[in-house]
């Protein structure tokens, strides 16, 4: 007895959906794998700085601050909540802690208003006539972030967005100019592009995330590596509570100079005072 032919039609359709039949630049599982790491880094350093130029962005002021804060108004809500919710169980640890901290971000939420005053600032001082002068740039998230972003906007200015993939669901906030929001696959390459055009970088109150990008830019101004950046840290009070820079200083850990890399501010004016007398915008409003 003969053998059946083989269907053709089988067989190609076979070859067509295999994996290896996929062009390179469309295979996501591929282009996903380890030993493709250092395209990817070049393709997530690149795309951006085409944008970027396409969209004529000449300098940028870095604004860094905790996504967990909220305006006042919203402050006082979450307390009102969480206040209730304790006098339900007065004796429940958690709801103790959830009150004590919602009081505490009540306090610091007036940082959330001094970041959409500073965006507005900015960004209406500096993009005139067409210019993207100083464009406020944010890691795209909530809290202090969006603050800032939202600030631009204020002023129909545009402001940036380096939005960066974690394990939990992220979204950027809305007040990003859309063609200058950005994903982020991988830290490293994010940070520099917080730096590659800055001019100024502020901090607010934050967490391990701002810790992480202040002290990177701390340390590439301490090593020579980076020049010309001025350094503003918002609210002295929580950075003098947070970190004890006299000791670092008896200890021999860092010199007195190294205290001068940055200064404070308690003011969106103040902040913008002191970064316009160290680089006077070109087109002044």
């Amino acid at each position: 007895m003969s053998e059946q032919p083989p269907d053709k039609d089988k067989l190609l359709e076979a070859i067509l959906s295999s994996p290896s039949y996929r062009r390179a630049d469309e295979d996501l599982e591929f282009l996903s794998r380890d030993e493709l790491r250092a395209i990817r880094l070049q393709l997530e350093l690149l795309k951006p700085e085409l944008a970027q130029i396409q969209e004529g962005i000449h300098s940028t002021i870095v604004v860094f601050g905790s996504a967990r804060l909220v305006e006042p108004a919203e402050a006082r809500a979450r307390l009102a909540h969480a206040e209730a919710a304790l006098a339900q169980k007065p004796a429940d640890p958690d709801r103790r802690q959830a009150v004590a901290v919602t009081r505490r971000h009540l306090a610091l939420s007036p940082f959330c208003e001094q970041a959409r005053e500073f965006g507005r600032i900015v960004s209406s001082s500096c993009q005139v006539d067409g210019r993207c002068e100083y464009v406020i740039v944010t890691g795209g998230g909530p809290g202090i972030m969006e603050a800032a972003n939202r600030g631009a906007a204020d002023v129909s200015a545009k402001s940036m967005g380096f939005n960066i993939t974690l394990p939990h669901e992220q979204h950027p906030n809305p007040y990003i100019t859309p063609n200058l929001c950005f994903q982020f696959r991988y830290f490293a390459i994010r940070k520099m592009h917080f730096l590659l055009r800055a001019k100024a970088l502020v901090a607010f109150p934050g967490g391990f995330g701002t810790m992480d990008e202040l002290f990177e830019a701390l340390t590439l101004i301490q090593t020579g590596t980076v020049t010309g950046l001025t350094v503003v840290l918002m609210g002295r009070a929580f950075w003098d509570r947070l970190i004890n820079w006299p000791m670092l200083i008896e200890e021999g850990l860092i010199s007195p100079k190294d205290a001068q890399i940055f200064r404070y501010a308690e003011t969106a004016q103040e902040a913008w005072d002191i970064i316009s007398a160290n680089h006077p915008p070109s087109n002044p409003a």
